[in-house]
């Protein structure tokens, strides 16, 4: 028994997520355990890619919303965005230099001080602000009933119909709506608005600051948020996706099944995945392609050790090289995809080409400059996609819930209205609402907002088509 064992954990090695989107075996993870940074939100992108490749949808931007942070990933012709250095713990969450540097690989993502117990409060001008401090999961939102009586996003959800008291997360707790009302009043009072309107204004609030550093994120590599689709994960994702994709402009939102356990799926189908780099600092012309071909060898032969061990027998991979270029002069560098090995003559052109197109794409136009440096060269290692299809209907909770209706505050003609309410199971493929509706499931509320439509596509998402303009405001 005990030489069956040990050939099982050969076989079968215990693996561990890392901040690059991929897995390796405990004995990697243990000798760099800074790798080990952001696995959790890096499962989620990978997550998010793999549910919109289901749905032959090849860009979405991935967000995430929980209880006290959201997080919004790039995923771009089916694969997170990468990067190679990122700050932890900044005292200031959106200013470069206010916190510790750490130059891993890591999903790109970044992250906003907002979620379902974001506390709603009046600054000292009586102005309504939401974030970044947060009731947390103890004592909570004051709806929970566990000691928190602050105003935060899940009262607000949770007062304008968007929540269902009686069988939230699944029927495994009740909310208190009188708590929530309690607790909106403290600050509506104040500003002589009701409990409907100040609960409006605070999702409004925290979703524009959601959409605000989206668009700042996503401009800042180069990208237009409205040519993206959003796809929404997390408890609170799908209940604020219609919202922030209206403020960026975008026109589709996906929301896959099992959103609000995301992040767990993604780590079921996460390749192995190594990173290896080496600092070279030398201009593109004064190394050859063969120097450049034996580096890279060398770097491809140590990544190939760990995922020997990594995978499972028969299991292949490929490698990718890239390299952090920039122009001679100056301080800061591009990760720039490089074409695969060998090398040859022709491949200090290529290295130009592609260093351009990422420069043009980033900056809008390239300075007539010919010398370019070769800071860090990269190796990445990746499994081949494998086959792993999901069966969420057979590790599904069972949880019951019908067809049903219930009022939901329409802010664009400040009343409420009775919409249909009803499970996601009960969406077959080809299925289709029209908005105002709730779907509702174990993890998470999907909202479907006045003028929209949804519908479930042949992959299990809900895809909730937007109308070009949305007046919800």
């Amino acid at each position: 028994m005990e030489g069956q064992l040990k050939s099982l954990e050969i076989k079968c090695p215990l693996l561990m997520m890392l901040s690059n989107g991929g897995l390796t075996h405990v004995g990697e993870a243990r000798k760099f355990p800074v790798q080990l940074l952001e696995s959790g939100p890096a499962a989620g992108a990978i997550a998010a890619a793999y549910f919109s490749k289901r749905s032959s949808i090849a860009d979405v931007l991935a967000f995430d919303l929980g209880g006290t942070t959201a997080k919004l990933a790039i995923v771009k012709g089916n694969k997170p965005i990468l990067a190679h250095s990122f700050e932890a713990g900044r005292e200031k969450r959106f200013a470069a230099g206010s916190g510790l540097p750490i130059n891993i690989a890591t999903v790109e993502l970044i992250e906003i001080g907002a979620g379902g117990g974001s506390i709603a409060h009046l600054d000292s001008m009586k102005l309504l602000k939401v974030g970044p401090k947060s009731a947390s999961s103890k004592p909570g939102p004051a709806c929970y009933e566990r000691g928190g009586t602050k105003p935060t996003v899940t009262d607000a959800n949770l007062l304008l119909g968007h929540l269902n008291p009686d069988n939230f997360a699944g029927g495994t707790m009740r909310l208190s709506t009188e708590a929530a009302e309690t607790a909106i009043r403290s600050v509506g009072e104040v500003m002589e608005i009701d409990p409907q309107q100040t609960s409006d204004g605070i999702l409004s609030i925290v979703n524009e600051n959601m959409a605000a550093a989206a668009r700042v994120h996503v401009a800042e590599r180069g990208f237009d948020a409205h040519k993206f689709s959003l796809l929404v994960t997390g408890g609170g994702g799908p209940l604020h996706g219609w919202d922030l994709a209206r403020r960026l402009g975008i026109q589709r939102v996906i929301c896959p099944p099992g959103a609000g356990v995301a992040s767990a799926l993604g780590l079921l189908i996460a390749p192995a995945r190594v990173d290896r780099s080496v600092t070279l600092a030398r201009e593109l012309d004064a190394v050859s392609p063969d120097e450049l071909e034996a580096i890279f060898q060398r770097l491809e032969a140590d990544a190939a050790k760990v995922m020997e061990v990594t995978m499972v027998d028969g299991g292949m991979y490929d490698y990718e090289r890239s390299a952090d270029i920039r122009f001679v002069g100056q301080g800061f560098e591009l990760l720039t995809r490089l074409p695969d090995g060998p090398f040859t003559a022709e491949t200090p052109k290529q290295i130009r080409s592609a260093f351009a197109t990422v420069y043009g794409q980033v900056f809008g136009q390239v300075p007539p400059v010919n010398h370019i440096e070769l800071m860090n060269l990269r190796v990445a290692a990746i499994e081949r996609r494998a086959d792993r299809p999901l069966s969420l209907e057979s590790g599904k909770q069972v949880w019951k819930q019908e067809k049903t209706e219930r009022k939901v505050w329409i802010a664009s003609e400040g009343d409420w209205r009775v919409v249909p309410t009803l499970p996601r199971e009960a969406m077959r493929e080809g299925d289709s609402i029209a908005g105002p509706a709730v779907i509702e499931d174990a993890s998470s509320t999907l909202v479907v907002p006045l003028g929209a439509k949804a519908w479930r596509d042949v992959a299990g998402n809900l895809i909730v088509d937007l109308p070009n303009k949305i007046d919800e405001s």
